[in-house]
Formats: structure tokens, sequence, C-alpha cells
């Protein structure tokens, strides 16, 4: 019998709110020494343990957490569209998605470099204006809002032209050859994606290196929907790619290190001819079903109902995640001149920029008309 998702699960909701404050610790991170680009990065990566670190714990994130968001964003998609209709269901999209795009676009992202350019003795206001007169305004973040947009445009055009395809699942939890050719196919797609965009380089301000994971997840969101199968794994196969997660984990960090060493393994892991490539596109998505499916699992038994903190965090996560880049910059600027290990900082800084959010999110949500678009 064909299931419905329509129902607001609550382990979900959990779910995203946590990925959320998990999007905030990676910046964090990122900040304090992980790889990566951000608009603040007080200690630059390096070779040291902690630089490390934060890199490895920046690397497993980025292996499974957007590519969650877009698998959850997928499993709601349908339930959208079949409840108000298409026409209903852009208007609605461009309201959430669009609008909060081009607020940041046009005022936070170039606030949030003016709040970084004064930790180079620059002038804030003098930078904001410099930054709007000389365009340097840019998403952030709110990629994530552009490719929800590309991607329900996708759908719907699939829907409306493909309408079989559009539908096309199975009653029953993908196979573990399936999940085995899925997490091969992914792997293989980011290697070639990043032999012409690299991890870092942007197409429109996507870094399509990482894309072939987002489109194999979204789209498995929307083939899980129609039988609200996205936690149906049989207990044997989650513990099987649970497993896998964990005999994949610690293979990049020692590609890295042999990397050094070893003339043929050396390479760039951004993309490329080269071993390091190969290894960190496959990494990804065999670490990440794993870790995906774990979590899954976790939050949809745990969280059947959701407590007052829990309820109210679900609710503000996104204006969390729209509002945290300027919020977490000010932070870390406000005690860069504290002599404090970089570790410690992370912790601190990433726990302080939740806290901060959560209670802006709560002002913003009590603004008129902030419930149409948060």
């Amino acid at each position: 019998m064909r299931k419905s998702n329509t129902r607001r699960d609550g382990g979900l909701d959990a779910l995203r709110a946590s990925l959320t404050l998990l999007v905030l610790f990676h910046h964090a991170a990122i900040t304090y020494g992980a790889s990566g680009d951000w608009y603040y990065k007080e200690v630059r990566t390096g070779p040291d343990l902690s630089s490390q670190l934060l890199s490895l714990f920046s690397g497993f994130n980025q292996a499974f957490f957007m590519g969650l968001f877009f698998l959850l964003a997928g499993y709601f998609t349908l339930g959208a569209v079949e409840r108000h209709g298409a026409a209903v269901y852009i208007r609605e999209r461009a309201v959430r998605l669009g609008l909060p795009l081009i607020i940041y676009f046009l005022l936070l992202s170039p606030a949030t470099m003016a709040l970084a350019a004064t930790a180079r003795g620059r002038n804030f206001f003098a930078a904001l204006v410099g930054n709007w007169t000389q365009g340097r305004m840019e998403p952030g973040p709110l990629w994530f809002c552009e490719a929800l947009l590309i991607f329900a445009g996708l759908y719907l055009a699939i829907r409306a032209f493909a309408p079989g395809l559009a539908r096309r699942a199975s009653p029953s939890f993908p196979s573990d050859v399936t999940l085995a050719l899925a997490a091969l196919g992914t792997g293989v797609a980011a290697f070639l994606l990043r032999l012409v965009w690299p991890t870092g380089a942007t197409l429109l301000y996507l870094q399509l290196g990482y894309f072939a994971s987002y489109v194999v997840l979204f789209a498995a969101g929307c083939l899980a929907a129609p039988w609200a199968c996205l936690d149906e794994a049989p207990p044997e196969q989650r513990r099987l790619w649970i497993t896998v997660a964990w005999v994949t984990f610690p293979l990049m960090p020692i590609a890295v290190v042999l990397g050094r060493h070893i003339p043929w393994l050396a390479g760039a892991q951004s993309g490329g001819w080269n071993v390091q490539a190969a290894v960190y596109a496959l990494w990804e998505p065999f670490l990440a079903w794993g870790v995906i499916l774990g979590l899954l699992h976790f939050y949809t038994r745990r969280f059947e109902t959701l407590g007052p903190l829990w309820r109210s965090l679900s609710r503000r996560a996104y204006a969390i995640y729209i509002i945290h880049p300027p919020v977490l910059v000010a932070l870390a600027l406000a005690w860069r001149s504290a002599a404090a290990p970089p570790a410690l900082k992370f912790l601190v800084t990433g726990t302080a920029t939740c806290l901060a959010c959560y209670l802006l999110a709560g002002l913003l949500l009590k603004a008129p008309g902030a419930n149409k678009v948060l």
C-alpha cells in the first residue's frame, strides 16, 4: 500500500536543526585552522595537529551534511507539490528561497565581508560602501538556496515532461548492491567533475565539484517520498553501511599521510588525475551513506515527538542558517586578541554563535511577515 510523507516528522525536523548547528561549527572550524574558504580566518591552515584535526572534522562534515540537507529537501518536494500544485509551489519557493538569497546577496554578504576587513585595520562602514560600489557580493552559505531553486525547477520540468520518471520509485529500500553502485557512481562522477571544477572552484557561486552527491541524494529523496521509506533500511543493512563508514573514515587521512612520502600517491585532493583526488572523491559517498543511514535511524527513533526546546530550535533553524555568517565573524573578532588554543576558540566561538543565532532568530520570527519567509 502506498504511504505518504505529508505528516510532519519530529525526527527529521530535529535532524535538520542539528545539521544547521553543525554548519555553524563547520565554519567555526575553518575560522580556526581547518581547510576551506570563509570570510575570516584567524588561523591559517597548517601542518600543526590542531589544524589537521579541524580539517578532518570539516572534511568529515563535507562528506555528508549538505548532501543530507538535499536528501531531506528532495523527500519533502513531492508532498509540497501535490498539496499546493506546481504554481503555488513555485511561488512559495521563490519567497522562501529567493527572497533570503537576494537579501543575503545585497546586505549580509557585503556586511560580513566588511566585518572581516576590520581585522585588517579597515573601517567597517568604508569597507561596506566599498563592497557595494565595487560589487563585492556573493550568496555565501545561501548557495544552498540557489541550488534548491534550480533543483526545484528541474524537478517540475521532469514531472511535466517525464512524469513516469519523476514518480519511478520502489516500495522497498534500495539493496546493498544498489547503494554500492550509487556510491561508486557518485565517486566517479565527483572525480570527473573535479577535473573541470576542483573543490573550491565555482560556477555561478556553486562548487560543482561537490554536486555529484547533491544530485544523487536529492533524487533519492524524491524517489523515497511516495513510499515514505527514507528510514526503512533493514537493521542488518543499516549496520553494514555504518560499518562501511567506520572502515572508510580513516582511509582518507591515511592516504594524505602516505602521499607526503610516496611520490605516486601525491597530488591535490581538490581535483586532477591523481590518486589523492580519486581517493577523496570515492571516500565521500562511501562514508556518507553509512553516516546518513545512522543519523536517519537515530533521529526518527529518538525524536518521534519534539519537546519545547527542540520545537523552538527546529522552527528557528532556517533563520539561524541565514544569519550565522556575520554573527560568527563578529564573535570571532571580538576576542581575536585573546591568547587561547585554536581548538578552544573553535569550541567557544562555535557554541556562542549557536546561542546568539538562536536568540536573534527568535527575534526575527516576531517581525511582521517573517513566518512567510522563515
